[in-house]
């Protein structure tokens, strides 16, 4: 059952443990480092997205590395977030099988104290967020000079967030005789200097393709913005079991979008920024019990929620970047289960959608909003199982002679659909969804891009065009209405040529400003 685990060379007391967790098969991520780990001396830089087994991945040939019994501090982990220090530290701790070893957590917006006396007692693995880590490093509660592992989890996220300072500052407090190991689900140029700085001899180890989300169907809808909150519903109404993440893009669209779903009766709680730490743990706690099925959330308060049995993850609004999209959808389809991750498309956003097509590099299909009837539908099926297993149940008896009393002078069928108008009267009622309008998005609509070279760059139209034929390979036919000022020129391209261009001239300045922009509205902006 787990022969694939043993051939990466796991001890049999961690195969137990794999075992009592259900592991039956490596990741690919997980069939990459773990060798690596176990069997040479390099420091490692993993690329793997959210829900691919990468804490695994660094934590079975962790365990099996480390001493029992330690005197000090063996292992640092940094995360980003609170949620993903618990979440990390749990999974090793059940990943270490019999083996004696401590493993605590430490993050802001718990007891200091507390902390202070888990560290006191003695502890082989610590896995903290940046800033408190760095605060015990000042304390001198915390000494990493003798560590033989630091792991850096999620280094892309902790640049977003503003931590890669911090996370140097902590890296100058370790010793020299440690091995590092740097996993990120994307490689921007900050953290690949990290890495060059602080690892040596180090071996990347990235998964094939760039998405790891296979069992994900990835859908879009097209939507006037107007109208997002009814598609949202009819969605939730005509899945049966939906259990989802919603992504927004601000607090005020979270606490907007969770009142007015509460409002209409869903069980659905909303994450973001400004929710303490105690009503965070109370929610996430709420939603993994499925307690309530909805959760509304920004992408910043989402990180560290790590639910292996999503239905859904639904993009509310697009995120600011394609590879925020990639975290988002791998949220679903986790742990070799299907899951459906559905995006809503205004009519102005259509570009951004061609982006994260091409950053997928998979087809995210459009689709058309369920009907009415077709919701109605789908609920009558729903309450007609829910009512026939029931009936075949004990508890179906307990009203038995409530029921023999109420059909002694009704017909059995008018009975029934009484009962069905007293207790699913609104919810079948098609006055209970709004008309949503079509739109239409112009999927062959032009983009205006703004070029830094003029005419005092010796530019010319035809040698413009060349120019980025050459370096963004987009047909020469394509570029038109080309206009060459002094110091700098317009052309038009398609929506879907414009994103090439862009991506390739970003790429292609490092991380310079780029030559080709898209242009400004305000055209007074450009002086000549």
């Amino acid at each position: 059952m787990l022969k694939g685990f043993k051939e990466l060379g796991l001890s049999e007391n961690t195969l137990k443990a794999l075992v009592r967790k259900g592991f039956e098969e490596p990741t690919e991520i997980q069939e990459r480092i773990i060798p690596l780990f176990l069997n040479s001396s390099h420091d490692l830089v993993g690329q793997a997205q959210t829900g691919t087994g990468k804490t695994a991945a660094f934590g079975l040939p962790l365990v099996e590395k480390l001493t029992q019994d330690s005197l000090s501090v063996q292992t640092l982990i940094l995360v980003p977030t609170r949620e993903l220090a618990v979440q990390v530290a749990e999974e090793i701790n059940s990943l270490k099988g019999d083996k004696h070893l401590v493993i605590t957590a430490i993050y802001g917006g718990q007891s200091i104290d507390q902390q202070l006396r888990r560290l006191r007692k003695g502890v082989d693995i610590v896995v903290g967020t940046p800033g408190r880590v760095k605060d015990h490093l000042q304390r001198k509660s915390l000494k990493i000079d003798k560590i033989s592992h630091m792991i850096l989890d999620e280094a892309d996220e902790m640049l977003n967030m503003g931590f890669i300072d911090d996370v140097e500052d902590i890296l100058a407090y370790s010793g020299k005789n440690k091995r590092v190991l740097l996993f990120s689900a994307t490689m921007p140029a900050r953290i690949l200097e990290l890495a060059k700085k602080y690892m040596t001899d180090y071996k990347v180890c990235a998964q094939k393709g760039e998405l790891t989300v296979s069992l994900t169907e990835q859908i879009y809808f097209e939507v006037s913005y107007s109208d997002k909150l009814e598609a949202l519903t009819r969605i939730i109404d005509s899945e049966v079991g939906f259990y989802g993440l919603i992504f927004c893009r601000t607090k005020i669209d979270v606490d907007d979008v969770s009142r007015k779903l509460s409002d209409r009766g869903y069980d659905v709680e909303g994450l973001h920024g400004d929710i303490s730490q105690h009503q965070r743990e109370r929610i996430l706690g709420r939603f993994k019990q499925k307690r309530i099925n909805v959760l509304v959330a920004t992408d910043v308060a989402a990180r560290g929620i790590d639910i292996n049995n999503l239905s859904h993850v639904i993009n509310y609004s697009l995120p600011q970047d394609p590879e925020r999209y990639v975290h988002r959808i791998g949220r679903t389809g986790r742990a070799g289960k299907e899951g459906t991750a559905i995006t809503f498309v205004t009519p102005d956003e259509y570009r951004k959608l061609s982006a994260i097509k091409r950053l997928t590099k998979t087809d995210i299909l459009k689709k058309k909003l369920p009907g009415v009837d077709e919701i109605i539908s789908s609920k009558k099926i729903r309450i007609k199982k829910e009512i026939v297993d029931l009936a075949s149940s004990a508890e179906s008896n307990e009203y038995l002679g409530f029921a023999e009393e109420i059909l002694s002078g009704l017909d059995p069928a008018q009975a029934v659909s009484a009962l069905i108008k007293y207790s699913f009267g609104d919810e079948l009622s098609p006055r209970s969804y709004a008309k949503i309008r079509d739109v239409s998005i112009d999927t062959k609509g032009t983009s205006r891009l703004f070029v830094a070279k003029g005419k005092i760059d010796k530019m010319s139209p035809p040698k413009l065009v060349s120019m980025i034929n050459q370096i963004a390979g987009v047909d020469s036919r394509k570029i038109r209405d080309v206009q060459v000022l002094d110091k700098f020129s317009f052309i038009t391209v398609p929506f879907e040529e414009a994103e090439i261009i862009l991506r390739a001239f970003k790429e292609n300045r490092g991380s310079r400003k780029p030559l080709v922009e898209r242009a400004k509205e305000n055209k007074r902006k450009y002086r000549r």
